[in-house]
């Protein structure tokens, strides 16, 4: 610090808002710590290298520390030091050498630098995290800035029914870095996710709402850096109220709102992938960087008989204690934040099952689930659990309360199986396309509460799937250890991209049966950005750390069969937007629901381990009398490797109607006879209608 410059006084202050609220003559600054002695506000210059002065907040109130200092302005950079213990075995880990990042900072200035110094202890001490280092880590640091209130302005939601709702996962970067209709100024940033090429393209899809990955501030694991890789997926949070600053284009940090307000003014949701599991802060071993150094006690899980050690049950080291009250009021804080400043539709929670945890394990009456559905802003939007983390009794589908979608991971498995060809699977297929019922009929839960899907960013894409028996991650640098090793995949005859015909069309037939089973099954579908045309990843099933050519979407290679598979898409979409038979809303609707054997007779008990083929008869009596809607659907399936002659069933007075197949010689339009056989080619899907 320099000793000549002290130009701000400090006076008490308000305890709320937390964090760094611009008022009238400057900021008001509030932290919580239950265990801190003294915490001080660290004001840097606008380069953010020199630090101008140090101010300690002069009150404390209910463990909130605060204080007004006048004069500051919009833009400040500032840190955070505290003052405290240093005692691991007991939880407490301050230290007062290393600058803290604000957990309620709406900005950040520069980058997370790779540097010993952000480690609180001795890095070549023999009991490492036992050691304090008195290093100062600053200018390796972040800054915080404040920033200016938004301007209040009328929230136009699309507000789109669960029940029409079709979910895009997409990435930032990932989406628009290669597409030639974006700028280049734009390319892989929020402004480019914002532009009317990139709105324009996936309304045309159909979609209602896009998914986007985590794009709250995140850092590049140090590991991860040394191998000169970096965190591409985003799994790795460090500010819970700002907007990753590697995704700001020429309009900074408000592209990321422009971009929602673009999405909105098209019909489409926009819903964020958000990390409220844990921080990266790390282990014990990890660097301390802001909650750590706050109150390390309080804002993580630690193992009851050594707080030394954190419960891990996140996989990445340390576990966010939502059963603390002001955690879980900064939680809280967080999701209003993003609905009511920064205007999302909802969100999905990674490893969901960890906001649900108590001291006694998984509760879906506990705090969190409690505070989110009884709160009147957070129980009006979307709301998506990942349901399992890696603890005890982690995983949960099923088990999260009414007025959740859930990720359902048993739907994904299920229909790679049945298409894959797998003995036995058809009596499973079969639950899974109709909603899951055994899941999520109970607790006036709803069909959309089945969130499925057949690829996502965590594993194959939906051309690799069909592509590689086996993953193929050598490029992360973990000898190929890495990733899920049972994927239910199958190359079917040559292991990576072939020149072989006949392998390639089992292989774009196998593409169009997974999409016409996810638009076709009851539930919430959700599509991986980049399968409506065939995107692939080299057979890399685990690609969070490769942000390049491989994980970016190849728009360049929209053409022959990939253009076919996206009109396909298109298609699929637009028939279960348009039918409601495709797309059921209610356990209660009255659908009667019917299977019959590849004769057209019907499917009794002992066919279902015998026979993979199957026939799936919807039927909604009060849709015949409405225009445009068809009141039954007969959807044909046939996983088999050969073809098979399927008759329809024989009732009802009037000819059934083709409308879709995935086979590469389907019928033409027309009416086709009750009891009448048709060819179901191997490996496809047809779909009829009255």
């Amino acid at each position: 610090m320099d000793a000549k410059v002290s130009q701000f006084s400090i006076h008490a202050g308000e305890p709320t808002p937390l964090g760094a609220t611009l008022v009238d003559g400057g900021v008001n600054f509030s932290v919580f710590s239950a265990h801190a002695e003294r915490i001080e506000v660290c004001i840097f210059d606008p380069s953010g290298t020199i630090e101008l002065q140090r101010l300690t907040l002069p009150e404390n109130t209910h463990e909130l520390f605060h204080g007004f200092i006048p004069g500051l302005t919009k833009g400040t950079l500032y840190g955070l030091r505290a003052h405290g213990p240093f005692d691991p075995e007991n939880g407490h880990r301050f230290n007062p050498n290393k600058l803290l990042a604000d957990p309620y900072a709406r900005s950040f200035y520069g980058k997370l630098e790779n540097s010993d110094t952000h480690f609180g202890y001795d890095l070549n001490a023999e009991e490492k995290d036992l050691t304090f280092d008195d290093s100062d880590n600053a200018r390796f640091m972040p800054k915080c800035r404040v920033i200016a209130p938004r301007t209040a302005k009328e929230i136009l939601r699309p507000s789109i029914p669960w029940s029409r709702t079709v979910v895009y996962e997409t990435h930032v970067k990932g989406f628009t870095k290669r597409n030639p209709l974006i700028p280049e100024d734009l390319r892989g940033t929020f402004d480019g996710l914002g532009h009317e090429a990139a709105v324009d393209y996936i309304k045309s899809l159909g979609i209602t709402s896009v998914e986007l990955m985590p794009m709250h501030e995140f850092f590049d694991d140090f590991h991860l850096a040394d191998k000169g890789l970096t965190n591409y997926w985003g799994y790795n949070t460090f500010g819970f109220f700002a907007p990753a600053s590697r995704y700001f284009g020429p309009s900074g940090q408000y592209g990321f709102l422009s971009t929602v307000r673009a999405y909105h003014d098209a019909g489409i949701e926009v819903i964020l992938d958000v990390v409220y599991n844990h921080t990266a802060e790390g282990n014990e071993l990890g660097p301390t960087l802001s909650f750590k150094g706050l109150d390390n006690f309080s804002y993580y899980r630690t193992l009851a008989d050594n707080h030394r050690y954190y419960v891990n049950d996140t996989g990445t080291g340390n576990t966010v204690n939502t059963s603390h009250p002001r955690v879980l009021q900064m939680v809280m804080d967080s999701l209003r934040y993003w609905v009511e400043e920064m205007e999302v539709d909802g969100f999905r929670f990674d490893l969901g099952t960890i906001l649900g945890r108590e001291p006694e394990g998984f509760n879906e009456r506990g705090g969190f689930f409690d505070a989110v559905l009884q709160d009147p802003v957070l129980a009006r939007v979307k709301l998506i659990g990942e349901p399992w983390d890696i603890g005890p009794g982690g995983y949960q589908v099923g088990g999260f309360p009414p007025g959740w979608a859930e990720w359902n991971d048993k739907y994904r498995d299920s229909v790679r199986e049945y298409w894959k060809g797998d003995e036995h699977t058809a009596p499973d297929f079969a639950a899974r396309i109709l909603g899951s019922g055994d899941c999520y009929d109970q607790r006036g839960r709803r069909p959309w509460s089945s969130v499925n899907f057949i690829t996502a960013h965590d594993g194959f894409t939906l051309n690799d799937l069909v592509s590689y028996d086996g993953k193929h991650n050598e490029a992360n640098g973990e000898d190929n250890n890495d990733g899920h090793d049972h994927n239910r995949s199958h190359n079917y005859g040559a292991e990576g991209p072939t020149d072989d015909q006949g392998i390639n069309d089992i292989r774009e037939r196998q593409k169009r049966n997974f999409l016409a089973t996810l638009f076709f099954s009851h539930g919430t579908p959700m599509l991986l950005a980049g399968d409506e045309f065939g995107h692939g990843q080299s057979g890399n099933n685990n690609t969070y750390c490769q942000d390049n050519e491989l994980t970016w979407l190849d728009w360049e290679g929209l053409s022959g069969a990939n253009q076919e598979l996206l009109e396909f898409t298109r298609r699929v979409i637009a028939l279960r937007t348009a039918q409601p038979l495709l797309r059921r809303e209610n356990w209660r609707d009255g659908m009667i629901v019917n299977w019959f054997t590849s004769e057209g007779g019907e499917q009794l008990p002992e066919h279902w381990h015998d026979e993979p083929t199957l026939s799936l008869h919807l039927q909604r009596p009060d849709l015949r009398d409405e225009a445009e809607l068809w009141s039954e659907v007969l959807i044909i399936f046939n996983p088999r490797a050969e073809d098979v002659s399927f008759t329809l069933p024989d009732f009802g007075e009037d000819d059934w109607n083709f409308a879709l197949a995935t086979c590469d010689t389907p019928l033409s339009e027309g009416p086709v006879k009750a009891k009448k056989p048709v060819l179901a080619t191997a490996r496809s899907l047809m779909l009829f209608y009255r």
